[in-house]
C-alpha cells in the first residue's frame, strides 16, 4: 500500500537500514566456562585463581601465572632464558612458529624453569606452557628441565615440575624423544641424592611426557579431571577393540588405579606442596 502510494505520487521511498546489533560488553569482559557454559565476569574467574564459581572447572593456566599462584616475587629466579631451538630436520614453517610462539608467551621455549620461595620452603620450579607449541617437548624444553633438576641436585633442593604437554615434539623427531631418556637420567641422580621430586600432572599431560618424566615423581600428583595419558583414546579403542570408561584417562581414574598420590584443587595446591616439601625436609609441618 505504501509503495503504490509513493508509485502513484512519484516519490522517491529508501529502504529503512536494519540496526545493527552491537556487543555492549567489551571483549575480555565475560568469560564462557567450556564445562557449565556459563558466562562469567572474567575478573571473577581470575580472583578464583582460574576455577570456574560455577562449576569447579579448572582453566589452564599458562607458565606466568602458574608461577604467581606458587612462588613469592622476593628471591624468584628464572633459568636458561637464553636456550634458542634450532629447526635441525628443516621442517618448514618450523622456526617461524617458534618465534611467532616467543612474541606471544614472553618464553624462550614450551617451560619455565627456575628456583623461588613456596611459602617458606625454597624449592626449584619447572612448569610446562600449553600456550607454547601446546608444550611439546623439544631439544629445548628437556635441556632447560634437565638443567633445572640437576641445578636441584647441586643446591640439595627440592624440584616440582608442572606438566602439560601433547608429547614429544615431531618437528624435532628422535632429538625430542631423547629429552624422555635425558631427563629421566637426571631424575635418577637426584633420587640417589635423596632429594625430593613432585609431579604435578596438569591437562593435558600426554605422550612421551606422560611416559618419562611426568610419571617418575617420588609423589605423583594432579588437578581434578586433567587428561593424562599415552596414545589418545581412539588409538586405544581401535588396538584393544572395546569401548572405553568415560572417565578414561581423567585424573580421578588414574587415581583409583594407584597411577596417582592424590588429586589436588589448585585452591589447595600451594599448601599441599609447601607441607610435602616441609615434611620430607623435617620442619614442622602445619596441616
Amino acid at each position: 500500500m505504501i509503495r503504490e502510494l509513493f508509485a502513484k505520487n512519484k516519490v522517491k521511498y529508501a529502504t529503512i537500514p536494519k540496526k545493527e546489533h552491537k556487543n555492549d560488553v567489551p571483549e575480555g569482559i565475560m568469560t564462557k566456562c567450556p564445562s557449565c557454559k556459563k558466562n562469567l565476569f572474567t575478573k571473577d574467574i581470575e580472583a578464583n585463581l582460574w576455577v570456574c564459581p560455577n562449576c569447579d572447572h579448572h582453566y589452564p593456566l599458562n607458565a606466568k601465572q602458574r608461577v604467581a599462584t606458587l612462588l613469592k616475587v622476593e628471591g624468584q629466579t628464572s633459568f636458561d632464558n637464553d636456550l634458542q631451538t634450532t629447526n635441525p630436520l628443516e621442517f618448514p614453517g618450523y622456526t617461524e612458529k617458534i618465534l611467532s610462539d616467543q612474541k606471544k608467551t614472553g618464553l624462550n621455549e614450551a617451560v619455565w624453569t627456575g628456583e623461588g620461595v613456596l611459602e617458606e620452603s625454597k624449592v626449584v620450579v619447572a612448569i610446562m606452557d600449553s600456550t607454547f607449541r601446546m608444550g611439546s617437548m623439544g631439544s629445548v624444553v628437556g635441556e632447560k628441565i634437565t638443567r633445572a633438576i640437576e641445578y636441584a641436585t647441586k643446591h640439595q633442593l627440592p624440584i616440582i615440575i608442572f606438566t602439560a604437554s601433547g608429547g614429544a615434539r615431531m618437528q624435532e623427531g628422535v632429538l625430542s624423544l631423547m629429552q624422555m631418556a635425558k631427563t629421566s637420567v637426571a631424575l635418577n641422580a637426584h633420587r640417589r641424592a635423596g632429594l625430593l621430586f613432585i609431579s604435578v600432572m596438569t591437562h593435558p599431560t600426554t605422550g612421551g611426557v606422560s611416559a618419562s618424566f611426568a610419571s617418575l615423581g617420588d609423589i605423583n600428583l594432579a588437578e581434578p579431571k586433567a587428561l593424562i595419558g599415552f596414545a589418545g583414546r581412539r588409538v586405544i579403542e581401535q588396538t584393544v577393540r572395546e569401548k572405553l570408561p568415560e572417565d578414561f584417562q581423567t585424573a580421578e581414574f588414574l587415581l583409583e588405579k594407584g597411577q596417582l598420590d592424590a588429586v589436588v584443587h589448585r585452591h589447595q595446591m600451594k599448601h599441599t606442596l609447601s607441607n610435602l616439601v616441609r615434611l620430607h625436609s623435617k620442619e614442622e609441618v602445619q596441616w
